[in-house]
């Protein structure tokens, strides 16, 4: 497999949405030039049923490194998912069965091969780390462990607050950065990929491979597509613009999003640069873009257009999410379980701004019982209530 050490392109791997490389940048550089054939990876703990536009960040920087020419691999955390991850947990993680996991991971690989081929001249490979984790001994396990101290482990800002809160820290949470980081060992990769918010996890990675074979690896943390709260956008958050959501409906979770985030937006999720114009027509191409390059320029297209019929003309749009009120339900209750709204105090700001209707009628009520009918909530947001 020929590898290109295009230099233009190169840099565009070590610069575009990344947040720092570690041992460094020149390090990198200097591989990536020499020609050599590379194996990197990103994880993917399988937790629920869908991959999100911020798993996409690190996907494409991963089709960077595989339009290159380089061995690339897409790491399925079949073991580990079901421990939990607590990076960014202020509670434990609900673990997850062996069947869900495997389904979830066949719904990731078709969703994956949006930003890296699994086919082709230089495919990218799948693994799952159930297959060496799974069959450890105890031996090898305790092996693992002594690499790792508790206060290595301890010193972790998200245990320091659950700590702080008198809330529980479980044994195996602590396992979870050296199970991920023994996927390096095992692999036997020179590189991986991951969102900033992985990198205590990731340098484990590179620790062992060091303590194991005495190998030097890189890794790339990418910066993460964060609302305007620095809160990820993700399942966790509800915030995410999901793969598995219909066009119309991405595109105008994108179109939501605030004016500030355009140039990271722009960064991390297209191939193109901000040049900062008319605040609107920003967004719609972004929106366009994001949705072109998973669903489809003709779905983009299809979605801009009802979005601007449906904006500019005061029409409904298409797919509208329902949802089923329970008897005697309040609407600010309705909204919240859909995740409409993210409080009741932003539900009474909206109805004194006259921000809410129903079928056309403003909501003037913060006490305004839900009943069948399409809401309406702020511009952008929808919701078809029924019976």
């Amino acid at each position: 497999m020929t590898v290109s050490t295009d230099p233009k392109k190169i840099e565009e791997v070590l610069t575009r949405g990344v947040e720092k490389i570690f041992p460094n940048t020149e390090y990198l550089r200097g591989r990536l030039l020499s020609g050599q054939r590379l194996t990197l990876y990103h994880g993917v703990d399988p937790t629920g049923p869908t991959l999100h536009l911020g798993h996409a960040v690190p996907l494409r920087k991963l089709a960077q490194f595989q339009k290159l020419g380089h061995r690339t691999i897409f790491l399925i955390g079949g073991l580990t998912a079901t421990i939990g991850d607590p990076t960014d947990k202020m509670a434990e993680r609900k673990k997850l069965t062996r069947e869900q996991v495997e389904e979830n991971a066949r719904l990731y690989k078709e969703q994956a091969s949006h930003f890296i081929s699994f086919e082709g001249e230089n495919p990218t490979e799948m693994k799952n780390n159930y297959d060496w984790l799974a069959p450890m001994s105890m031996g090898e396990t305790f092996t693992l462990m002594s690499n790792a101290t508790y206060a290595q482990m301890i010193k972790r800002d998200m245990f320091q607050k659950r700590l702080a809160e008198g809330k529980d820290i479980y044994a195996h949470e602590f396992m979870y950065p050296l199970l991920q980081g023994y996927d390096s060992v095992k692999m036997d990769v020179d590189g991986e990929i991951g969102g900033n918010d992985q990198t205590f996890n990731m340098l484990v990675g590179r620790d062992l491979l060091k303590k194991y074979k005495g190998k030097e690896k890189f890794v790339v943390a990418v910066k993460l597509l964060v609302d305007p709260t620095g809160k990820k956008m993700g399942k966790t958050e509800g915030n995410m613009v999901a793969f598995t959501d219909e066009p119309t409906d991405a595109f105008g979770k994108i179109m939501s999003w605030p004016d500030t985030l355009m140039p990271l937006a722009y960064e991390l999720c297209t191939d193109q640069d901000f040049k900062q114009g008319d605040p609107k027509e920003d967004k719609l191409h972004l929106a366009e873009l994001i949705v072109g390059g998973y669903w489809g320029n003709d779905e983009a297209k299809r979605a801009r257009e009802n979005w601007e019929e449906t904006f500019s003309k005061g029409g409904t749009p298409e797919n509208i999410l329902e949802f089923k009120m329970q008897d005697g339900e309040l609407l600010s209750d309705l909204l919240l379980r859909a995740k409409t709204v993210s409080s009741k105090g932003e539900f009474r700001r909206l109805v004194n701004e006259g921000a809410i209707s129903i079928d056309g009628t403003k909501v003037t009520e913060p006490n305004q019982l839900a009943h069948k009918g399409t809401v309406r909530v702020g511009k952008h947001r929808f919701i078809e209530i029924t019976n």
